[in-house]
């Protein structure tokens, strides 16, 4: 799961009681190195899909962390690029990676649930990071996502199907929430990190009560599952005006597998 460039078990055990900003700011120089980082197979796949829909103009990484959603953006807005994330640590690493041609970036320090932006962008994407909000803190956050779009701006997010129920992965994920759930209980500050906390058919009614018309588009380089079901799906919640519900038909309105 981890590479020999990856933290020890001593580093995992100190961060992960400590905070999120300041567990991520002790991560940050090996993030990269660990199964947390979005893998390049995803990243990738993103790219062919959103260049087929764009370009776009300006971009923000919600969460960017070591900024691999910002090379994303790179590839695929024509204007500027913004990174945001709350983890000074994280900001450090993202600005020192070497990257090619491309947009300006700009890297900025602030909390995703208090923007410091109007509606300057046309794409918003995160990759990994709603496992660090609880349920309760999704609408301001899709909020400030829709505050920061301009109108029929899109925000995109990779979603993975679940893993079936009783399966080895679903264990594995269910057992981790668990122990951060006792972790929380019992130590504080809190480090909010779950994998089942924010359910597939809830994220995307949150968004259409957020003022979003919400699409899913198949990612067909990871395949379906025996359903007939994409494996791994791009979520595309687009700016409207006023709040509007997805038509259902084709993939833009999928079955909830929760």
């Amino acid at each position: 799961m981890f590479s020999p460039e990856g933290p020890r078990l001593s580093e995992l055990a100190v961060q992960a009681l400590s905070s999120v900003e300041r567990g991520y700011d002790l991560l940050a120089p090996k993030f990269d190195h660990t199964p947390f980082r979005t893998p390049d197979s995803v990243l990738d796949a993103t790219v062919a899909a959103l260049l087929e829909s764009g370009p776009y103009g300006t971009g923000l990484d919600l969460c960017c962390g070591t900024g691999a959603g910002v090379d994303v953006l790179r590839q695929v807005c024509r204007d500027g690029v913004t990174g945001v994330d709350f983890s000074t640590g994280m900001l450090e690493v993202a600005r020192a990676r070497r990257r090619p041609e491309g947009p300006d970036v700009s890297w900025v320090r602030a909390d995703a649930r208090a923007l410091p932006f109007g509606p300057e962008f046309d794409l918003v994407v995160s990759f990994g990071a709603l496992g660090h909000f609880l349920p309760s803190e999704l609408p301001g956050l899709f909020a400030q996502v829709h505050k920061v779009l301009r109108p029929g701006g899109r925000f995109v997010l990779p979603v993975v199907a679940p893993p079936r129920p009783g399966s080895p992965a679903q264990a594995m994920l269910l057992g981790f929430d668990a122990v951060m759930r006792v972790r929380n209980a019992v130590w504080r500050p809190p480090f909010v990190m779950y994998y089942r906390a924010v359910r597939f058919g809830g994220l995307w009614r949150g968004l259409e009560r957020g003022g979003f018309r919400v699409t899913f588009w198949a990612l067909p380089e990871f395949g379906r599952r025996r359903d007939g079901s994409p494996r791994v799906r791009l979520l595309v919640a687009e700016k409207t005006e006023k709040a509007e519900k997805a038509e259902a038909k084709g993939e833009g309105r999928p079955t909830d597998p929760d």
